[in-house]
């Protein structure tokens, strides 16, 4: 069944003073779901020249001890670690997607694929002062791998920091391929999605930037935010600095 993955939001007032009442935004399966309203906001008049190295941070709540992922945007690296005990099955099935090493259904063509499923994907959801939504290849909301695994909420892993690298989902048990990364503490999604990574402070700053690119009435950047490359680093093994002398340019 063809829909839109969305985040279902209890009404409450973001960074930005928006207010979304049991309306959505991460993504897909039942064809009735709608996005959120409009809530476009002009861009920074000036650009916004953002660290080129990842700085380090511990956050309250359990760490992440999995691979790091490395998301070479069109606007930037992001660089965030992986919850392998909190969420096994997600990151297993994360990891085999982004390094072409798990079998899919191609949502464009309905055929069998095994081959990196992000790379060359677009960021089609973004929501200043929330998250910014990608992993389907259609960049619509409405395209997943052809299958769905199952929720792993852990009591002691909340949205209680900025960063936050979770699955999007449709309800419960309806986890894919499309993933959100937030920018603020969202603590109305406590316990709903499955939180799988947990992203640094540079990386943060992009999302921030992404998130308040031009876009339509659908939250869709109106420019593409292309994902070039997800590169993930086994754990124990170094991590390369980001790219210098990148910039963020709000559009």
């Amino acid at each position: 069944m063809v829909a839109y993955r969305k985040v279902v939001l209890a009404a409450a007032v973001l960074m930005t003073g928006s207010v979304f009442a049991q309306q959505g935004t991460p993504a897909s399966s039942d064809q009735n779901q709608t996005p959120p309203a409009s809530t476009t906001q002009n861009a920074p008049a000036s650009s916004q020249a953002l660290p080129d190295a990842p700085g380090a941070q511990e956050h309250p709540g359990p760490q992440p001890t999995g691979a790091t992922v490395l998301f070479d945007t069109s606007m930037g690296q992001m660089t965030c670690r992986l919850f392998d005990k909190q969420a096994p099955v997600a990151v297993a099935n994360f990891v085999g997607l982004a390094t072409g090493t798990k079998e899919f259904t191609d949502p464009a063509t309905k055929q069998k694929a095994k081959r990196p499923y992000y790379d060359g994907t677009t960021f089609h959801r973004v929501i200043p002062g929330f998250m910014v939504q990608g992993g389907d290849p259609l960049g619509t909301g409405t395209g997943d791998p052809g299958y769905m695994f199952n929720d792993e909420i852990d009591p002691a892993l909340n949205f209680d920091v900025p960063g936050r690298l979770a699955m999007a989902n449709s309800g419960p048990n309806t986890n894919g391929s499309q993933f959100f990364i937030t920018e603020v503490a969202t603590p109305f999604l406590d316990q709903k999605y499955v939180i799988f990574g947990q992203c640094d402070d540079h990386s943060v700053s992009i999302v921030q930037s992404i998130a308040r690119v031009n876009r339509d009435g659908n939250d869709k950047p109106l420019e593409a935010v292309t994902l070039k490359k997800v590169t993930v680093i086994p754990a124990g093994q170094p991590v390369p600095a980001a790219p210098t002398g990148l910039q963020a340019t709000p559009q």
